[in-house]
């Protein structure tokens, strides 16, 4: 490339990943262009931390990310971490606090204010945005890379980031294109899976409790060994279990069912409640109202429209008998279903539902410490194309972000 040629850099994908790549890119003096498919950029940013945009977290443990290879992520955390994450978005006018289990937000609790920062920024350092332009194929080209869109237009770049997502959520426009881009160069696919989805379970008696919501903890187990717990607020559903714990713990349901392993999910209904102290407090109950029948006897403990089905499923033929005509053996089966409840996982909510995609393209592949590609020089990866995911609470969105930074700078400099 002749010295007064300015390096041109494409980046396929105008999500977080590509934005921020695009950012630094520009910032490090190369010319830029975002090649995006949809009508418009970031339109998945609008939709992270319930429209409120979890930006990061406090806490970037390595523990936190996962993969064929998690501490592949480590370099790019390192280079770009939730501190350097938040002064980038401060500077860019983004006020930002800090909540429970260390969730940065930013202060105006609006996704859409992220995305108004990041667009304007592409705007003003004069960064081209081709729009409606979905990206077929890319070629290695002397000096570069040819693009050819699906419009039948042509791009030249020098350096190429590919950061066209996953398959999650593909009414947001992520429908996995990118993987079919990097296999044609070369690089290896580990299968994608839906991950922060939720569960579907087996279950004669979910359409009684659906819409159920509680307070609970949850235990995926495998061979009667915990693998992962959460817990938090939980909602029964026509199909299965959902909330907050049950996506923390779908990627390791996922990742056991696509091993052919029978994967169950226990429910605590009464977690902050020791056994002793249950069995105590239920005991006075019964002892204080002994004519009252076991289901009534419930009211105002638990949500009444859970009791029927939890007693007949700890073995309770007669739920309207007086409480005084209860056998120890039935005692024993209410608190052992109130502290221990199984289901068996029998997949997950479809790609519609997921937040993220685990698995991707296999980062054996890849450099940790540029992103740029050991098979193809000139081409970079970020965000969730790669095979790196991370748990719920701003985790995925730095991802996103590091790895773009990275990305970019590499492109831009290397």
């Amino acid at each position: 490339m002749p010295k007064e040629e300015k390096l041109k850099v494409a980046v396929v994908g105008g999500g977080a990943a590509g934005l921020l790549a695009a950012v630094i890119a520009r910032r490090e003096g190369a010319e830029v262009r975002i090649l995006e498919r949809n009508q418009r950029v970031g339109k998945k940013i609008l939709t992270t931390g319930n429209g409120r945009c979890n930006l990061t977290n406090t806490d970037l443990h390595l523990s936190h990310y996962h993969g064929q290879n998690p501490k592949f992520a480590y370099s790019a955390l390192q280079a770009f971490d939730n501190h350097r994450a938040i002064d980038f978005f401060e500077e860019l006018g983004i006020t930002h606090k800090v909540e429970e289990e260390g969730k940065i937000f930013p202060f105006s609790n609006q996704a859409s204010s992220v995305l108004d920062v990041l667009r304007y920024e592409v705007e003003h350092l004069g960064i081209e945005t081709m729009l409606e332009a979905e990206v077929k194929e890319i070629c290695k080209v002397s000096q570069g890379f040819e693009l050819a869109a699906k419009d039948g237009k042509k791009y030249f770049a020098h350096r190429v980031i590919l950061a066209a997502g996953g398959k999650a959520a593909p009414n947001l426009g992520t429908n996995g294109s990118g993987y079919a881009l990097a296999e044609k160069l070369g690089h290896r696919l580990v299968e994608p899976f839906p991950a922060l989805v939720q569960l579907k379970l087996e279950s004669p008696f979910l359409k009684q409790i659906k819409g159920i919501k509680f307070d609970g903890g949850a235990q995926v187990l495998v061979k009667g060994k915990t693998l992962a717990k959460a817990q938090g607020e939980i909602l029964f559903t026509e199909y299965g279990i959902s909330g907050p714990p049950i996506f923390q713990l779908s990627r390791t349901a996922a990742e056991k069912l696509r091993m052919q392993n029978a994967v169950w999910l226990k429910v605590v209904l009464l977690p902050v409640w020791s056994r002793e102290k249950l069995e105590q407090y239920l005991s006075k109950r019964w002892e204080e109202a002994p004519e009252k029948s076991v289901h009534f006897s419930f009211v105002g403990f638990i949500n009444k429209q859970l009791v029927p089905v939890l007693l007949k499923q700890s073995g309770i033929e007669d739920i309207n008998k007086p409480v005084a005509a209860l056998t120890a053996r039935e005692k024993a089966g209410i608190l052992n279903l109130l502290q221990d409840w199984r289901f068996q996982v029998i997949g997950t909510n479809s790609w519609t539902a997921a937040q993220v995609t685990a698995g991707g393209l296999d980062v054996r592949d890849i450099n940790p410490r540029t992103m740029e590609s050991l098979l193809v020089p000139g081409l970079y990866f970020a965000g969730e194309i790669l095979d790196i995911d991370g748990d719920c609470g701003g985790y995925n969105l730095q991802w996103a972000w590091s790895s773009g930074y990275v990305a970019g700078k590499s492109a831009a400099d290397g």
